[in-house]
Parts: C-alpha cells; structure tokens; sequence
C-alpha cells in the first residue's frame, strides 16, 4: 500500500462537505499548516473541526473560520480568536466546548476502539446537561462519548514512507492521539525518510494507524503569546 501523496492538495482531495475532523495540534504548535491552507483553497465548507484551541484570526483553524467553512467547533480552548467570538456570539457558529482532559480521553477512547469513557469532570456543571452519569465507589461519574471523526489531519517532526511518525516537544500533545482515531489519517511532516530510517525506539505514532503522508513545505511555526525579557 503506498501512503505517499506529493503534496497536501492531493492527500485532503476527497474531504467532503460536512466532514468532520480532528486537527492536531497544541496552541498553534504542531498544526497542520499545509493541510489548512489546501482546505481553504479548496474551499470545503459545513466542516465540524475537533481541536484542543480554534487558532488565530489569520492562521490555523482561523484561516478556515474566516472563510466561512466551519459548521461547528469542538474544543476546550478559544480564547485568542475574535473571528471564532464574533461568529459564536453571532449564531453562526455551533460551538462545544469540553475539559481538556475529556477531551484528550474521548479521542483515546476512539483510537482504541472503546465507545466511551467516565470522567468526573462537568459532574455538577452545564458541562453534564443531559448526560448519562454513573457511580463508582460512591463517586459519581459522567458518561462521554467517543469522538467519530471522519478524517484525522496531524502534523509530524519525521516520518517515514511506511507512515511511522515522531512529534517534536509540544507538538506531542493531541497529534498521536488524533491520529489512532481517524477513521483516515492524513499525515503531514517536516522530514519524510524511507521505511526503516526512523530508530523504531522513538517512534511515537505506528505507520498501522496512518493512511496517507507527505512532506509539507514552508512551516511558519508560529509563537501565539511572543514573551521577551528586556536586555539590561
């Protein structure tokens, strides 16, 4: 099976309308920058996009946001997107937003195949309207769904053709869980080498749960707070 796409146009050509999707990523690090960008070129639109943050007015999911593409957001951080307020305060955006942890859990719960998971977070908050609770041990627990996505888009420091991947620092977060739960999982890296380059030691994400990689070009990487110390 050959996984290798030239370029992110062709690796995303097939995301429909409506699709939903996970985005990896923590803040704007360890986005994928290349696979945004050919979504907004193409244009898709109606997408629900599950994200730990929105991104920025003009980069990231706020690339799409601005264009009008997203339906719904699900995430647990939005805070740096006036684009993303103007449209949730609007109504024209559909908006969940979900404890980070619950977050990250419900996407692991889909990589491995479990249908949900039971968390304490949002027992006693708007958070649990309407939702199954359990107790365990006297403690009571809320019921949450596993996520079902229908692409994962995540971004890699080195990959090889085989689709083994490994993340960089930060860019670790959400990326190798997102990409055991996408029912395709698009791949976009900085390195891509051939099978068997990568030390199997550090690889964090196994070629099985990826189906499509490309090397990806011109990476801004982005810092989202820039906090410098005056020189004294």
């Amino acid at each position: 099976m050959n996984k290798v796409y030239s370029n992110a146009e062709q690796a995303i050509s097939d995301i429909h309308s409506g699709a939903v999707l996970m985005l990896g990523g923590f803040g704007l690090c360890g986005i994928p920058e290349n696979c945004i960008a050919a979504l907004v070129r193409k244009g898709t639109k109606e997408l629900t996009c599950i994200s730990n943050n929105a991104g920025v007015d003009d980069f990231g999911i706020g690339l799409l946001l601005q264009n009008k593409q997203v339906k719904k957001m699900i995430s647990s951080y939005v805070g740096e997107n006036v684009e993303f307020e103007r449209q949730l305060l609007s109504g024209e955006l559909e908006v969940e937003l979900i404890p980070q942890g619950t977050l990250a859990t419900r996407c692991m719960a889909a990589g491995y195949g479990m249908p949900a998971i039971f968390t304490p977070a949002g027992i006693g908050t708007e958070v649990a309207i309407g939702k199954e609770t359990r107790v365990f041990n006297n403690k009571e627990y809320l019921m949450e769904l596993a996520f079902e996505s229908d692409f994962a888009i995540v971004k890699a420091w080195k990959g090889d053709t085989g689709g083994n991947l490994i993340y960089k620092e930060t860019a670790r977060n959400f990326n190798p869980l997102m990409a055991m739960a996408g029912k395709i999982t698009i791949a976009e890296v900085e390195e891509l080498l051939e099978e068997g380059e990568l030390d199997p030691n550090y690889i964090h994400t196994p070629g099985i749960y990826v189906h499509r990689i490309f090397q990806g070009v011109n990476y801004e990487k982005r810092i989202e707070q820039r906090t410098i110390s005056e020189l004294k």
